[in-house]
């Protein structure tokens, strides 16, 4: 993307691990730049932690497309911009592993060149939209264990390595194969060190049970040949992913969106108040860039532990306020729909088999929510469910793209937890922090 200066992205780590870092982004701003940030901040699984009075506040100010916020359990932190440049400060509680350099690099990946800030856009090889990643394909086979599949997708998220569909298969003699697709975010899997350096990971948790493990790069006939039917024709419809019953204990309570034109006289105001989750701002934040909506300025404030409130400043990419009924029915109901199900769960008997479908929304750009399976199957784990099958593959539904996670629980001798009990501990999971 052209030139990014170093400290566009500046951390300054705290000295106690109960104190706070503090996380400095100043860069040009850019569409979607709120959302790209929100993504990276949920992946490294940071929270932001409450400073003075001010702890249950976010503010930013903002004259681009998208507000410049972070994903956190609580959030702090300044935003402003004149259009054209962003300036962001927030405070962070890392996990102990916490990479703090990696963050740097992956927050700074998304800044854009001060090149595009002078108003600079001729044709540069630099300033050309990136190449897909290439795709490669991780297989292994070796013996089962409980575990073994968080434990395995664990690996590859620690190596930054990105799953983008899965085929797993138990063999009756209690053997596995695994059929990873995955793409490498540091570009170096065409390397034989990085191979051989995330083939010795693995087999350092798979343990002795290894039996054969290679990566080899794929073109985009094979992953687009290896989905397969769809396994959602199997009598799962599009009634039941997108328009759940009002009961479905699996969901959040209907957030309240209310909408003023009073009050600005330029922007829209908009008020949601909503349960609290993981992933909150980022699900705020998708949904208006996909539904071309910029944010000039907003305010968060958390009430009590569960609920939190944003009031949103916003306007069209035109510069104007939602002014249409319809226009503005549209956007609320959007909003409270991946507010209140911001991932679909789906607990399906079949026969003696069950069967487990998450579904998460992709964004206009082809991304989605991370670490999705890695939450699934760690829930998984935690109630001592071992998986017989799994599968990750997207897929047209309603309209708009989905990533489908199908896991089939092995009904053996530890398969007595209740339908609740499964569903509830996914859902957690994959919404909490804790």
């Amino acid at each position: 993307m052209g030139i990014v200066y170093d400290d566009a992205v500046m951390i300054s780590q705290s000295e106690r691990e109960e104190e706070p870092s503090v996380i400095t982004v100043n860069c040009p701003d850019k569409t979607g730049l709120g959302c790209d940030l929100c993504r990276i901040i949920l992946f490294f699984g940071l929270t932001v932690v409450r400073i003075g009075h001010s702890c249950e506040m976010v503010e930013f100010d903002s004259s681009s497309d998208s507000p410049n916020v972070f994903e956190a359990h609580d959030v702090v932190h300044y935003v402003s911009t004149d259009g054209k440049w962003c300036y962001i400060v927030f405070w962070v509680v890392g996990r102990p592993s916490t990479r703090w350099s990696l963050l740097k690099k992956r927050l700074m990946g998304v800044c854009p060149s001060f090149l595009l800030a002078n108003g600079i856009s001729y044709d540069r090889p630099e300033l050309s939209p990136p190449k897909p990643p290439d795709m490669y394909l991780l297989k292994f086979c070796c013996f089962d264990r409980r575990g073994l599949l968080h434990d395995v997708t664990g690996v590859l998220c620690e190596l930054e390595l990105t799953i983008k569909r899965v085929k797993v298969s138990t063999t009756p003699d209690g053997k596995v194969m695994d059929l990873f697709f995955i793409t490498d975010s540091r570009e170096l899997l065409h390397t034989k060190k990085r191979k051989e350096d995330t083939c010795d990971h693995l087999k350092a948790v798979l343990g002795d049970g290894t039996i054969s493990c290679s990566i080899e790069r794929v073109g985009p006939e094979i992953t687009s040949s290896s989905q397969g039917p769809s396994f959602l024709s199997c009598g799962i419809t599009e009634d039941m992913l997108l328009n759940p019953n009002e009961d479905d204990p699996i969901s959040f309570k209907c957030p309240s969106i209310t909408m003023d034109n009073l009050l600005s006289p330029s922007h829209t105001l908009v008020q949601i108040v909503c349960r609290d989750h993981k992933g909150l701002l980022y699900d705020v934040m998708r949904t208006l860039k996909d539904c071309d909506i910029q944010v000039s300025y907003g305010r968060l404030t958390r009430k009590g532990s569960t609920e939190c409130e944003l009031d949103l400043f916003i306007m069209q990419v035109d510069g104007k306020k939602i002014v249409d009924p319809n226009r503005q029915n549209s956007l609320s109901t959007r909003l409270q729909v991946e507010l209140s199900r911001p991932l679909r769960l789906l607990l399906i008997n079949r026969g003696p088999d069950t069967e487990l479908l998450v579904a998460n929304p992709i964004e206009l750009s082809g991304k989605g929510r991370p670490m999705v399976f890695h939450d699934i199957t760690l829930a998984l784990k935690t109630l001592n469910r071992p998986i017989f099958s799994a599968e990750i593959a997207r897929h047209g539904i309603g309209g708009r793209e989905w990533e489908i996670y199908r896991v089939l629980l092995d009904e053996g001798e530890n398969g007595s937890a209740s339908k609740k009990e499964i569903e509830e501990t996914v859902w957690r999971m994959l919404m909490s922090w804790e």
